[in-house]
């Protein structure tokens, strides 16, 4: 039976994040983690003759979490724009996966339409933190995959 060898995992600070607002690319320096996610929303269906229950898929959440350092005005700007104007920013986003220690490649993801959720600091103090962070939430609504990972170019076995 073959199996993925140690040297072919990604290692997760290996990348980058490139922000697009207003045909401007931005790198998000001081990036902790970004994740995105696909949830399947989805509906029972129950019929009669049968006590399996059953799942029709109907669509998909689009949306992604991060956690930066404080101290960059990329996300502020666009809440503050958006409490002055009433217009709500959008912006993408590139997502790439490169270690150049595995022999997968790389993988780029584009999420296209991203507009903020949730809860955003303006200002942070905080004495028992030598470092401020924080996490923030973001919805899209439309993604590609620009490129993927190849298959390991061995297996152990």
């Amino acid at each position: 039976m073959s199996y993925l060898l140690a040297k072919d995992t990604v290692n997760g600070a290996e990348g980058s994040v490139v922000v697009t607002r207003n045909g401007v690319n931005t790198v998000a320096a001081g990036m902790r983690n970004i994740k995105t996610n696909a949830e399947i929303q989805s509906s029972d269906m129950r019929v009669i003759g049968t006590r399996i229950i059953q799942n029709k898929s109907n669509g998909a959440k689009l949306t992604g979490t991060g956690n930066i350092y404080y101290g960059s005005n990329l996300w502020t700007d666009m809440v503050l724009e958006y409490i002055n104007t009433g217009v709500m920013p959008e912006f993408d986003i590139q997502i790439t996966n490169a270690d150049p220690t595995t022999s997968v490649g790389s993988q780029v993801m584009a999420y296209y339409g991203c507009t903020l959720t949730g809860t955003i600091p303006l200002s942070i103090l905080n004495d028992e933190e030598a470092m401020l962070k924080y996490d923030f939430n973001f919805a899209y609504t439309r993604v590609a995959r620009l490129s993927a990972f190849t298959d390991p170019a061995t297996l152990g076995n």
